[in-house]
């Protein structure tokens, strides 16, 4: 059987957790309860539950093998390093990049990671690019938006070429996105059931629409949750391409062809979902994540779904398109 590769897994550390709880403030909030376990909260909306898994490396290994999963490609999860001054989000990203890198050397064969960097302050954030990669990052995690800032804007550009240049992975992955008060997110915990896959929905869309991957050839994006609403509302995209002017200013091919050059992870709850993502990014495109350690993870049945895909396919998505795309 092809090895199984996790694209889309996370890990925390406690260093990250307290500077938080020491910088977060007013957005952000942590409330803590005995046994690494608690809450985050953005404005006021929770939306990540802490579970004791999220710090622990040898529960990791020993769930990887429950699961049979044999290589896990982690990375930090929301809300990244987005805090505090320059100083403070730079002292983040290093030290949970050093972590990562201290539990690829302690669990080798087993871990590889993407690299978290102060994306508010692109100086800083280009010369954390290059560390972490020197020291064993194999692609870079952004969030879907930073600080309600699009990943398309202008400010952002000196870290895209860098990446670029470097070919490395991008997982787009989501957080609280802009307008949650005025969209009612803080109810029913509809942060991570609804605002998180629209987040990387329109973070993705406007890429697509932008030509932002026309400028950046070599990037290669992530979009997290199976691509979030973007296989369902693909005709659309389609749709706007085609009748409305404004919507193809900025790219030559509908949105049909440049998702093609999009991938995407395989946490998704539903065979069909997971169906129609591989129909919309393509066999090559689409790789199996977990989303362990959160609430929401699920290794194992993640797993089963991209295991009854046809057999061609299966082999794909299950462990081929990541050792292609991650060249491991």
């Amino acid at each position: 059987m092809v090895p199984a590769i996790d694209v889309h897994t996370h890990m925390l550390s406690h260093e990250w957790l307290e500077s938080i709880e020491k910088f977060g403030g007013p957005d952000y909030a942590v409330k803590r309860l005995p046994g690494d376990t608690g809450t985050i909260s953005f404005r006021g909306a929770p939306f990540f539950t802490l579970l004791p898994g999220m710090f622990d490396w040898e529960a990791r290994i020993r769930n990887m093998d429950l699961a049979r999963v044999d290589v896990a490609i982690v990375s930090l999860t929301t809300p990244s390093v987005y805090w505090g001054g320059e100083k403070v989000s730079a002292a983040a990203a290093r030290a949970i990049n050093d972590d990562f890198a201290s539990a690829q050397r302690s669990h080798r064969g087993r871990i590889r990671w993407f690299a978290s960097l102060p994306w508010q302050y692109p100086k800083a954030a280009v010369t954390e690019l290059r560390r972490a990669v020197k020291n064993g990052a194999v692609g870079v995690m952004v969030m879907a938006n930073i600080h309600g800032e699009h990943l398309t804007d202008p400010q952002f550009e000196p870290i895209w070429a860098a990446i670029d240049k470097l070919e490395l992975p991008v997982l787009v992955h989501p957080c609280s996105p802009p307008g949650a008060d005025a969209l009612g997110l803080k109810k029913y915990r509809l942060t991570p059931a609804i605002g998180f896959p629209f987040d990387t929905t329109l973070a993705v869309a406007r890429m697509v629409f932008d030509g932002f991957l026309d400028r950046h050839t070599r990037l290669k994006i992530i979009a997290s949750h199976g691509g979030g609403a973007l296989p369902f509302l693909a005709g659309r995209m389609d749709m706007c391409w085609d009748k409305m002017p404004d919507s193809r200013e900025n790219t030559p091919e509908p949105p049909r062809d440049v998702l093609r050059r999009v991938y995407a992870d395989a946490v998704v709850y539903r065979q069909d979902a997971l169906e129609m993502a591989v129909s919309v990014f393509g066999t090559d495109n689409i790789m199996y994540g977990s989303d362990y350690p959160h609430n929401g993870g699920d290794p194992v049945g993640c797993l089963a779904r991209v295991d009854a895909l046809r057999n061609g396919v299966r082999d794909k998505v299950r462990g081929l398109n990541a050792q292609r795309l991650f060249k491991i």
